[in-house]
């Protein structure tokens, strides 16, 4: 029997036998999040944790273009350009309480990463417990690409990323593919998109003990060779640089066609994004918990929303007029001093993230 909880919130919430199940209901928006899709998550996942007929939760998306295209960036534009600074602070502290508590969530959460899954789809997927993707996944976080930085506790996962990908993947915002996923650890199986309804419909009526882990591996299959593994040894031997120009220049210096395209791009990408996440990528790496690194990211991220312009701009540029030409502040590497980063890493936002 299904029970089904409808929200007016973006989210489908229902029961079926033990499982629980979650679908973000925003097609159009590719399940963008917002606050009250936020909300009606972590209601339910609430609601569910003292439920001891319900022994694992399935979270997947409605459409069939993506789990979660991210956070809705549009509305914190919104906010930040209308002086509305405290309703920033809001979203990121409802949408990172969700990640811990996905993170640490009694029962095996299971989360289908199908099509787009990028920023705060990571935030979702990433830190579930066994985290499925397709021949249609396409994950990333293109945070820097507005002139901003990984949060949602990616800077976690790309910190425990094999080699120097955290690296990589953090500053050019690049897209993983299922096999490229699976190979940075933001992923654990690969299976065939036909075959998620069958997975679904297992959760619900399996007669076994067994957990949702061993019970995917039915369905698991192996993906095609990753590209991002093929490109590892000059990305491992390029962004070991201690700073981003170091990182630049190595990357001119390989000889690989690709990595020179590479180093054209990131000389032209947002310089305090670049600056500040490199350097959030391997304090993530000190930093013991999913929890530490999300404290870091908060105060990140309220850092740029209400010190920083190229947040607004970058948004701007790529999502509201579109015209792909942002100017940042500064418009070089060179101006961003040591003293710009530690700014970063020592803002103290007015609210605690854990209040």
């Amino acid at each position: 029997m299904t029970d089904v909880h409808p929200t007016d919130a973006g989210v489908v919430v229902r029961t079926e036998h033990s499982l629980g199940r979650l679908t973000l209901d925003r097609p159009a928006a590719i399940n963008a999040l917002d606050v009250p899709m936020i909300r009606a998550l972590r209601a339910a996942l609430d609601a569910w944790r003292g439920d001891a007929d319900i022994d694992t939760v399935l979270l997947d998306g409605a459409g069939d273009r993506g789990l979660c295209a991210g956070g809705d960036v549009r509305a914190l534009y919104a906010s930040i350009v209308a002086g509305r600074a405290d309703e920033v602070g809001v979203f990121f502290r409802e949408e990172y309480a969700l990640n811990a508590a996905i993170d640490e969530y009694p029962a095996p959460i299971v989360a289908f990463a199908d099509g787009i899954t990028m920023g705060g789809g990571i935030g979702l997927a990433g830190h579930a417990a066994v985290r499925i993707v397709t021949e249609r996944s396409r994950l990333a976080m293109p945070e820097t690409r507005i002139g901003f930085t990984p949060d949602v506790g990616g800077s976690y996962l790309l910190s425990r990323a094999p080699g120097r990908l955290g690296e990589y993947l953090a500053l050019t915002g690049d897209t993983m593919s299922a096999s490229d996923a699976i190979h940075a650890g933001f992923a654990d199986h690969f299976v065939p998109s036909a075959h998620l309804d069958a997975i679904r419909d297992a959760l619900v009526t399996r007669a076994d003990p067994s957990g949702p882990a061993e019970l995917v591996l039915l369905f698991d299959e192996t993906p095609e060779a990753s590209e991002l593994a093929a490109k590892q040894p000059w990305i491992d031997a390029t962004f070991d640089a201690d700073t981003v120009p170091g990182i630049i220049a190595k990357l001119r210096a390989v000889g690989e066609p690709e990595a020179s395209a590479l180093a054209d791009r990131l000389t032209h990408a947002a310089p305090t994004a670049l600056a500040v996440t490199l350097e959030a990528v391997r304090r993530a790496r000190e930093l013991p918990t999913l929890r530490a690194v999300l404290e870091q990211e908060y105060r990140l991220v309220l850092w740029f929303a209400h010190t920083q312009p190229d947040m607004v701009e970058g948004i701007r540029a790529q999502l509201v007029d579109k015209d792909r030409d942002p100017h940042w502040n500064p418009a070089t590497h060179d101006g961003v001093t040591p003293d710009t980063i530690a700014a970063a890493f020592s803002y103290e936002p007015a609210v605690p993230l854990w209040s």
